[in-house]
């Protein structure tokens, strides 16, 4: 089979690749201090029981302070992404313009971000004179630009991802880096598991503070909750506090598989997709096959996945720990420490959350288990290749 070569980008647009390997690595990092922070010894949250009258309140006594370094690679990642819309932006316009811009016309490009059309006529006024010619009113390259503008999300373009980028980077390049802090995704009480963390009660997207209440309960009684602190990061000048690597997310992909991709194409993206990350840190006498070879799985999403690892394999020895007949314990914590957090993720995915205690769902869960204590005997007794088989 022939690997694909991405004959669709220029080989002026090769830099612009590499910048968005770069910024995904950038945010694996910011991935990698946040996996620590979030399971570091003793937690995130100190809580302590406060009794007020006839009821008990769950209240803050510490919050674990995040590295700095997150917000200062936040910020570099940011930036990145924003370089590269310029870098391919300006390579395209010198090839429009068929060689070197003049200084005066070369400071007038810039991807605008427009939430009004009356704003991008404006932009567009002020390089009628000075501007190069591919950045006039009419053009097939302002036509791509406009695409891209947040107007064109009707509600709300203040949420469009290249407002959101154009906001943090501004405030990150003239003000102070990124600003973080810890907000409660979620929480629920163990005895009303939730079908889904979609299903639980939007919360308050404001930081957690020393002193702050997070749950109440009557005097005497223990209610044991589960909770979800994520780190958060401000839009400026707002009072949103999304999650992080969501927004980093929701970010880089746009900017990945779709602003830079109509840039460079004018029409709808391309195919093959451009890499979430390639080989970067060595130099290639040819970049496609480097290209071609690169990973499409994001920085966000390997961080999606080894958090929810992190959570299941406790899980999954537990589950498998209850059967009859089942290994030791430390049998099974050796087997399930040597999945990937890919087998893990989809060793879970085989068994049915059971709210309804249904016969059926039970028998064949009780079957996966039974499958999966095998592997762990299987892998106990030396041979590990059982491990890469789901029965």
């Amino acid at each position: 089979m022939t690997r694909p070569t991405h004959d669709w980008i220029p080989e002026r647009h090769l830099g612009v690749a590499a910048t968005l390997s770069h910024a995904d690595e950038l945010i694996e990092q910011i991935g990698d201090l946040l996996f620590a922070y979030q399971t570091q010894v003793g937690g995130v949250l100190t809580l302590r029981e406060r009794p007020i009258g006839s009821v008990s309140h769950t209240e803050i006594v510490r919050v674990a302070p995040i590295p700095r370094k997150v917000s200062l690679l936040v910020a570099d990642a940011l930036v990145a992404l924003r370089a590269a819309l310029e870098h391919a932006l300006f390579a395209e316009v010198e090839f429009i313009e068929g060689g070197r811009l003049d200084e005066r016309a070369a400071k007038l490009v810039e991807v605008p971000a427009s939430d009004t059309y009356e704003k991008f006529d404006a932009w567009l006024k002020k390089r009628a004179r000075n501007g190069p010619p591919s950045l006039r009113a009419g053009g097939k390259l302002v036509r791509r630009i406009e695409g891209l503008q947040p107007f064109q999300r009707v509600n709300k373009p203040n949420l469009h991802p290249l407002a959101r980028l154009t906001l943090h980077t501004n405030h990150a390049k003239h003000r102070t880096p990124a600003i973080t802090a810890v907000r409660l995704a979620a929480m629920y009480r163990d005895d009303q598991l939730p079908r889904s963390v979609r299903d639980l009660p939007a919360r308050s997207e404001q930081p957690l503070r020393v002193g702050d209440v997070i749950a109440e309960t009557p005097l005497g009684s223990k209610v044991p909750v589960t909770l979800f602190p994520s780190v958060g990061i401000n839009r400026p000048d707002t009072d949103h506090w999304p999650v992080l690597m969501t927004e980093l997310d929701e970010i880089s992909w746009w900017v990945r598989t779709q602003a830079v991709p109509r840039l460079i194409s004018g029409g709808d993206p391309p195919e093959p997709a451009l890499p979430a990350r390639y080989e970067i840190s060595v130099g290639q006498e040819d970049e496609r096959p480097a290209l071609a070879a690169g990973s499409m799985i994001s920085a966000p999403e390997r961080h999606k996945q080894r958090v929810g690892a992190a959570d299941a394999r406790p899980g999954l020895v537990d589950l498998i720990g209850q059967l009859e007949d089942a290994p030791s314990v430390a049998a099974i914590m050796a087997w399930a420490g040597q999945l990937t957090d890919e087998e893990v993720l989809e060793r879970m995915s085989q068994l049915s959350r059971t709210f309804t205690y249904e016969p059926e769902m039970l028998l064949r869960n009780r079957a996966v288990l039974a499958g999966l204590r095998d592997e762990v005997l299987t892998f106990s007794c030396g041979d590990d290749s059982a491990t890469r088989t789901v029965s």
